[in-house]
């Protein structure tokens, strides 16, 4: 018997989805003697005439018998003598896409509906796009309905036409295209004799023989840390789900965003010892030191995964609300919730073209490509290298509801205190400076934070970003970046030089440090009282030495 496959089966709004599956089970003979009969008792007073309705073996809300339609996802675990099956029956309707997005999420194979006589509509476009941003890359596309085409060969092939040209938009993988009718059973189950040009298998055929090969090669070994498990003070373990490889006693360990090391003392798995462990058990890892680890942490063995504040993402927004540049939310990546902010939105997605459009705000089941920035750095990847570390969601601080789920597509590296990028360089000198950083106050955390990083370096001759959103500086002025000894002069809005800070000759324009305070000096004499009193303090509480000499809001404010 072939593995387990977990598939969803979705489209636009009666495309018959429910009713597809359905005659699945029924076909299959996968359904108890009290199931058939009640199927048939209720199908009388159903709205195909007697016949049997597929669809309600799937729709079980009152409200979805009522309107004939799928609200809830509706999961349902079955067998055949060949494979194992968890299909996701989910909404068609747009008002329920936030309901599909959850059932894609959990999918290996999409089932995608389009009914014969409409073709390709907006909302199955967008499932497409949902299917292919949560990360599946198995697709049937079911050409329902044919019977009422009269199970024209000439419109299946109109139909696979626009279908190849979505999957080459998408850039989807392993298409299949199969004419069913879910109500009549014409290649639901069994192959159809009405469809003699079609020579393929049945959807069912398809489903039990499919083989769904892991494409996403991750590298390494890594742990999202759940839950740290301290039951006295003897023992202390690092609880959590295996996401990729496997770890054994005396592996080398990496934690991430921390980037302490230690070595693997003891794996437990279900309570009990074991020398190894691998990707799908829950396990307490236990580490021969002590170590910085808490939830939201990953544990990593060679995974590549790395500490990211800053990175880009592809969204589902899902909230009633429209998303703007600015807004702030709880962000969920891995185990790790901390609050982050939308800082721009780069473009939103054409359902129909996928053109990407230039827009200030995007609204409910748009599907938008935006920047955001965290409160502080978190073990993250991209979803293409790493799934569980490059999947995040949006949570409303107010409501606590989901408003966004989408997918990481660019991060880089943030620096955790042990190396740095540098904002100036001239020859071997170099220094890091915040200058130019955005910064915004979180109400929730009552922590100042940067909401929009620099990535840029500079030399002598490029031009300087001297008004930001929260700075505004003279086009002349020095920069003193006392922690690495460095001093920066800028006329003319560009960078004119770039020494040692010993060689420091004050010019009359005003000084700031390397955060954009002013710093309260006017002559070579009171340059050196700072620089002597800043190292005296070196090893002390500097608040005194910065209340002295230094001064905020001269050239920067907090936004809110």
């Amino acid at each position: 018997m072939k593995g387990l496959l977990k598939f969803i089966a979705c489209g636009s709004v009666d495309d018959g989805k429910s009713t597809l599956i359905g005659h699945i089970l029924y076909d299959a003979k996968l359904l108890y003697a009290d199931q058939e009969n009640a199927l048939e008792l209720d199908s009388k007073v159903g709205s195909r005439n007697g016949k049997i309705d597929y669809s309600l073996l799937l729709d079980g809300l009152m409200a979805e018998r009522e309107q004939g339609i799928t609200i809830d996802v509706a999961y349902r675990y079955f067998s055949t003598e060949k494979r194992s099956f968890i299909v996701a029956d989910t909404p068609g309707h747009e008002e329920y896409t936030r309901n599909m997005a959850v059932g894609a999420s959990f999918a290996d194979l999409a089932v995608i509906l389009i009914d014969a006589s409409q073709g390709l509509l907006v909302q199955t476009r967008r499932h497409a796009r949902i299917c292919s941003l949560m990360g599946i890359r198995y697709y049937v596309f079911a050409v329902n309905k044919i019977d009422l085409v009269n199970y024209s060969k000439e419109r299946y092939d109109k139909i696979s036409e626009d279908i190849w040209k979505l999957a080459h938009e998408l850039s989807l993988e392993n298409i299949k295209i199969i004419p069913v009718s879910a109500s009549e059973g014409d290649n639901v189950a069994y192959r159809s004799d009405k469809t003699d040009w079609y020579g393929g298998e049945s959807l069912l055929e398809y489903l039990e023989n499919v083989n769904i090969a892991n494409t996403a090669l991750e590298q390494g070994a890594y742990m999202p840390v759940q839950r740290v498990c301290r039951p006295d003070r003897t023992f202390r373990g690092f609880q959590g789900q295996i996401e990729c490889g496997s770890f054994s006693v005396n592996d080398k360990i990496t934690v991430i965003p921390g980037g302490e090391t230690a070595a693997i003392k003891e794996i437990l798995v279900a309570g009990k010892s074991s020398e190894t462990a691998a990707a799908g058990q829950p396990v307490t890892i236990v580490t021969d030191r002590e170590i910085d680890i808490s939830r939201g942490s990953i544990i990593s063995r060679n995974s590549g995964i790395f500490p990211c504040r800053e990175f880009e993402t592809l969204l589902l927004w899902m909230d009633d609300g429209r998303l703007s540049a600015g807004d702030e939310y709880l962000v969920k990546i891995g185990t790790k919730l901390i609050p982050g902010t939308v800082t721009e939105i780069m473009y939103s997605v054409d359902i129909n073209s996928g053109e990407k459009r230039t827009v200030s705000s995007v609204g409910k089941n748009d599907i938008a490509g935006c920047r955001i920035t965290l409160a502080e750095a978190v073990a993250a990847d991209t979803f293409a290298k790493h799934r569980t570390m490059g999947e995040l969601i949006l949570i409303n601080r107010v409501s606590n509801m989901t408003s966004a789920c989408g997918v990481i597509t660019k991060a880089e590296q943030s620096d955790t205190g042990h190396r740095e990028r540098a904002s100036f360089v001239k020859g071997e000198l170099s220094a890091r400076g915040d200058v130019f950083e955005e910064f915004r106050y979180d109400v929730k955390s009552l922590n100042v934070f940067k909401y929009f990083s620099a990535n840029s370096t500079y030399t002598i001759g490029d031009e300087v970003p001297v008004k930001g959103e929260s700075y505004n500086y003279p086009d002349n002025f020095d920069i003193l970046i006392l922690r690495d000894d460095i001093c920066v002069y800028i006329r003319d809005r560009k960078v004119s030089d770039i020494q040692d800070i010993s060689k420091y000759r004050y010019s009359g324009h005003p000084v700031i440090n390397g955060r954009g305070f002013a710093i309260d000096i006017h002559s070579d004499s009171e340059f050196t009282d700072f620089i002597e009193g800043y190292r005296r303090t070196e090893n002390a509480d500097r608040s005194e030495f910065f209340k002295k000499y230094m001064t905020f809001d001269t050239y920067r404010k907090i936004i809110l």
